[in-house]
């Protein structure tokens, strides 16, 4: 398996959802670390790391998003794992 690391674009209805604040319970709920901001074009950006496993299933649930969003697309990186992050953050944007 392995540690993994990805970056998320989330787009549709993401923004005034309570997506960031979801995405960092459903992130440490999971033992990833990384983290979520609001970007200027109506989407939400994301940087998850952790455990292959845990990181697929962070990604499946950004697919859908919390029960108040509207998920249109997902744009997905696999990038290399840095091990940077402590924890999952909300961050500005």
């Amino acid at each position: 398996m392995g540690l993994k690391r990805i970056q998320l674009v989330v787009q549709g209805r993401v923004q005034g959802v309570f997506f960031r604040a979801t995405a960092q319970r459903e992130a440490r709920q999971n033992a990833l670390t990384g983290w979520v901001k609001n970007r200027k074009d109506g989407s939400v950006e994301m940087v998850v790391e952790g455990e292959e496993d845990a990181v697929k299933d962070f990604l499946a649930w950004a697919n859908a998003g919390p029960s108040t969003a509207r998920v249109d697309k997902v744009d997905i990186k696999w990038r290399s794992y840095t091990g940077e992050f402590s924890d999952f953050r909300i961050a500005g944007g």
